[in-house]
């Protein structure tokens, strides 16, 4: 069968298991993620491979204190995803918080905020390949570092050109062994924390390690704030389940139950993890930044070949950041192509239900930024990277104005499909904003925060500046 434009009719996906519909979204995509994909995107989509690689030299920044810029920094994702949760819950969309954007604020809005998205993960599947690659040669040095790059990009890119159920399949086990290698570091961590664990080799752990190395603010109240702006990326990712519940059978469920779970998610993937790290060893513990705090960690207890054990974990988190990174840029690309903000060729699916256009094009841009790794790291790639880096404050801002508005239209036009509501609206979604605008106005201030959110203003303008124009010209 050749490929067919998408239509935007009815809400399929919401539609009676029994009618038939529940085999094709309302944006003709195919309904092929079962509940237990969604379940464990939801789950691990909030790990990132930065949690693993970037803690270290946030704990290095605070001290103990890391704990409460975590904690911060989760406060807003949990706000952030009950906001995206109420809107996807009530209209299920692949473009998620860019098609709501469109609806509530214009189509500029839309517009901009979907291509920059697409922009921030094409930029992310060249990071992730290059850690990737780094992690395989290390293994196997005769493929060189590029060598495997290119593996794994055309190994992910055609699981994602298979079929929604494979990225789904695929993201699932990915998921499964993060979720799983984490819940064992923070229990066997928590039990040697407080001397439970047999034969550990750390009986200095224990919660002392908090406040023995200059207090639990070693390096004053400032560095929570620092620690702010190294940890808040690693948070990116959580709403990748709203734009996959668009292509499930029962969306509206799989969005409630994303939405209500990110709080435990939150407290033990990231707190638990981190409260682990800095009670088993001090603070300013070489180690820590230079082994990596989750290698650290597991060393000081005499778990051997921690290193190893780690390398496999981060791995498999890159692959999963990769495959899911690939399927978001590429479902971003398809709505626009729908909204007539893209190529109409992005739009078209083939007989499985795949987008194959906005797939191949994404990564196509993925394959570019690839080589600007390896041909200009620090000058092409790093503009690249500065300028993408602050999106994912720009698009929790956007969520937040959006629900703003989208709540008075669903009320309107759909009141009993207000099944996730926001709490104590609109007094939290606006405190909600008020705080991702103090991040971005500190990021002007830290020295090395400011270049990042500086481009990546400047990249938001020049987006914006083209979405303003075509919807002048539009309605001319």
């Amino acid at each position: 069968m050749s490929a067919q434009p998408t239509t935007t009719t009815a809400t399929a996906a919401g539609g009676d298991p029994g009618d038939g519909r529940h085999h094709a979204s309302a944006d003709g995509l195919k309904a092929g993620l079962k509940n237990r994909h969604l379940s464990m995107i939801a789950i691990g989509g909030v790990i990132g491979a930065g949690l693993f690689a970037g803690s270290g030299k946030g704990i290095a920044a605070a001290g103990p204190a890391i704990l409460v810029s975590y904690a911060l920094v989760g406060l807003m994702v949990v706000l952030v995803m009950r906001m995206l949760g109420e809107m996807a819950a009530a209209d299920p969309s692949s473009g998620s918080f860019s098609a709501y954007a469109d609806r509530a604020l214009g189509r500029w809005a839309g517009f901009s905020i979907g291509w920059l998205y697409w922009f921030f993960w094409v930029v992310v599947l060249a990071v992730e390949a290059t850690i990737a690659a780094e992690i395989l040669e290390g293994w196997v040095p005769a493929v060189p570092q590029w060598g495997w790059a290119l593996i794994v990009m055309v190994v992910l890119t055609a699981t994602n050109l298979v079929s929604v159920g494979s990225y789904g399949e695929f993201e699932f086990w990915f998921a499964g062994i993060k979720v799983v290698a984490i819940g064992a570091f923070v229990v066997v961590g928590g039990l040697a924390v407080f001397g439970l664990l047999p034969g550990s080799d750390n009986p200095g752990a224990g919660l002392a390690h908090l406040t023995d190395a200059g207090g639990f603010f070693p390096n004053g109240y400032g560095a929570i704030l620092t620690g702010i702006l190294m940890v808040v990326f690693s948070f990116m990712g959580s709403e990748i389940v709203t734009l996959a519940a668009g292509e499930s059978a029962d969306p509206q469920r799989a969005v409630s139950k994303a939405t209500n779970s990110v709080i435990w998610r939150v407290a033990v993937f990231y707190l638990g993890s981190i409260f682990v790290v800095v009670t088993l060893l001090p603070w300013n513990d070489k180690s820590i930044v230079e082994d990596g705090s989750y290698v650290a960690a597991l060393d000081s207890i005499g778990i051997p070949h921690a290193g190893q054990i780690m390398n496999v974990i981060i791995l498999t988190a890159v692959l999963s950041c990769l495959n899911s990174g690939l399927y978001t840029a590429s479902r971003m690309a398809f709505s626009l192509g729908q909204r007539g903000d893209a190529p109409a060729t992005f739009a078209r699916t083939n007989a499985r239900g795949v987008p194959m256009a906005a797939i191949v094009s994404s990564v196509a841009f993925g394959f570019l930024a690839v080589f600007f790794n390896y041909k200009w790291p620090d000058t092409v790639f790093e503009f690249l990277l500065n300028a993408s880096g602050a999106v994912a404050l720009f698009v929790w801002l956007v969520i937040c104005f959006t629900q703003l508005r989208m709540r008075g239209i669903i009320l309107r036009e759909a009141p009993d499909r207000l099944v996730v509501r926001m709490w104590l609206f609109p007094y939290l979604t606006w405190a909600t904003i008020a705080m991702i605008s103090f991040v971005l106005v500190y990021m002007l201030f830290d020295d090395s925060g400011r270049r990042q959110v500086v481009l990546s203003l400047l990249a938001a303008a020049f987006v914006v500046s083209i979405g303003v124009v075509r919807d002048r010209t539009r309605l001319r």
